[in-house]
């Protein structure tokens, strides 16, 4: 816990963090050769300040401080309140060893459940970005290079409207429809195509297709804004130098198009991964997310410093999922949070 000589600190912090953008914003480097506005002419100085101001404590309450107790208190255990700051509060490693072992005292016996969880939702929280990408790319690409402005303003309404409707009620009619009396079942038998409805809850089909289509819209904005700065001229000489519609897209588009890919997939991503809803609502009951294990620890087993330990494990992967993407994309920071 901390201590009363730690206080002052604390209270320093955000004067800490003002100056820390102030200097950011004061020394911005400017290209060589380019004569470029500094950010205070370019905002005016009441301006300048007000959004240093909000920036440093936007990250410094809402970022940095909420992350750094989550981890600190993942190396706490768990003690009644009377206790906590005496002789037995000590850090320890027992939260992770319990993710691993299933106790905080024992390593008899691996925890499978919760490594399983852990592990299946990484790797389905991939598949849907990556299904994300395979279902939006044509659509952005038509918008951003194909459709006129009309049309480009009817369909971003048609997929916004959508999302005016709270997440959860979303979560309630995906389950509603791949119940096994909903519309997908009742439309597929009727067609004759099977005799006995399909457990699409059962088999996490409506979990993942619900993941998928709550973080689309991450997915689209990212590459429309990716690819509508193309110049339209470098497709058409392609297509005037008899160059094929694959070799345009795998050729050009696309990696032109790298930052809002990676944008899209990591968003998508850190999204599914850290979902909640969906997974409550949408899965089935042999269904294993690990959010829902996460939740447990916090508000059912009341231990907070194991759900902080889970927590930062699951944060600790996005990150690196993210650090990965720019690895092999070979980007920076910067080039994705355009």
């Amino acid at each position: 816990m901390l201590s009363s000589t730690g206080h002052p600190f604390i209270f320093l912090l955000p004067v800490l963090a003002v100056a820390i953008f102030w200097v950011m914003a004061k020394f911005e480097p400017k290209p060589v050769g380019v004569t470029k506005k500094s950010f205070f002419e370019r905002n005016g100085t009441p301006v300048a300040i007000y959004l240093i101001v909000a920036v440093a404590f936007w990250s410094l309450f809402m970022i940095v401080l909420p992350q750094l107790f989550m981890v600190e208190m993942s190396f706490r255990p768990k003690l009644p309140p009377i206790e906590m700051g005496g002789p037995k509060d000590l850090y320890t490693f027992e939260n992770y060893h319990y993710f691993i072992y299933g106790s905080t005292t024992s390593s008899d016996a691996i925890n499978w459940v919760h490594i399983k969880a852990f592990f299946l939702t990484i790797f389905a929280s991939l598949l849907v970005a990556i299904f994300n990408f395979a279902l939006c790319y044509p659509l952005a690409f038509y918008m951003a290079q194909v459709a006129r402005p009309a049309r480009v303003r009817f369909l971003l309404l048609l997929l916004i409207a959508p999302y005016w409707v709270n997440e959860i009620l979303r979560a309630f009619a995906f389950r509603i429809i791949f119940s096994s009396s909903g519309l997908i079942n009742k439309v597929i038998m009727a067609a004759g195509l099977i005799d006995q409805p399909i457990d699409f809850i059962g088999n996490d089909i409506a979990l993942y297709t619900g993941l998928g289509y709550a973080y689309m819209l991450m997915m689209i904005f990212s590459l429309y804004n990716a690819i509508e700065t193309l110049d339209h001229a470098q497709i058409e000489a392609a297509r005037d130098l008899g160059a094929p519609w694959w070799h345009i897209h795998a050729f050009i588009v696309i990696p032109f198009a790298k930052p809002g890919i990676a944008s899209g997939c990591t968003l998508v991503f850190m999204l599914s991964a850290g979902s909640l809803a969906a997974p409550l609502v949408l899965g089935g009951p042999r269904s294993l997310w690990f959010t829902p294990i996460l939740y447990d620890r916090f508000f059912q087993a009341f231990n907070w410093p194991q759900g902080a330990a889970y927590a930062f494990i699951l944060l600790l992967t996005c990150v690196s999922f993210v650090l990965l993407v720019l690895r092999l994309g070979r980007l920076n920071l910067g080039e994705i949070a355009k």
